[in-house]
């Protein structure tokens, strides 16, 4: 959704959970820890953004970020200060004076606080555990009940974790897009981008 909207409006797609995904991915092959994660095996780390691709150590990890185990691993190291503090700057340089949509659970409350546009995106449980099975992001064999129940314990985690929390920005436009369609969603977003650039939200 959020790189559609990136197309439609002409501006940079970031998404900012690859950037966790990336760096539970690079810890995970070289054998380091993950949980708790040493301040030496982050150095090691290089991340930017070449547009809208991510480079890690200079070379695009491409689908190897997609996997579920790279999705469990980016919770793993999320709720790390030590994780969240490395990646913050990587994050505002991405912007870099361009016009950018930017997704992630902080991005309105922490990473751009001041950020012109903010939405809050949310669909029910079941309608997010369909949508990732039909993108093939989860474990061989997993039910669709095993989906839920990953995507809800994630949720709490993420929601009641001390360090950023996921939450909605007090100032963000709350949009519900379990019965609407990609392209549906895509539009409505657009459309509130364009308002509130205009002035007339």
């Amino acid at each position: 959704m959020a790189k559609g909207v990136a197309q439609k409006l002409g501006f940079t797609h970031v998404n900012t959970g690859s950037l966790y995904r990336a760096v539970a991915y690079a810890l995970r092959r070289s054998g380091a820890s993950l949980d708790p994660v040493d301040p030496a095996d982050l150095e090691k780390i290089s991340l930017e953004y070449s547009g809208s691709t991510l480079l890690l150590n200079g070379a695009d990890p491409g689908e190897a970020l997609r996997t579920p185990e790279s999705a469990a691993g980016a919770s793993c190291v999320a709720k790390q200060v030590l994780v969240r503090d490395f990646l913050l700057e990587v994050q505002r340089r991405s912007a870099n004076g361009r016009w950018i949509v930017m997704e992630g659970r902080d991005i309105g409350t922490v990473i751009f606080p001041d950020a012109q546009v903010k939405i809050f995106l949310t669909a029910s449980s079941l309608v997010r555990a369909k949508r990732r099975m039909l993108q093939g992001e989860v474990p061989a064999g997993a039910s669709l009940e095993d989906v839920v129940r990953d995507i809800e314990k994630r949720d709490l985690q993420d929601s009641t974790r001390e360090v950023a929390p996921l939450k909605a920005a007090s100032d963000a436009v709350t949009v519900d897009c379990s019965d609407m369609s990609l392209e549906e969603t895509i539009e409505r977003i657009s459309r509130i981008i364009e308002e509130k650039r205009s002035g007339r939200a």
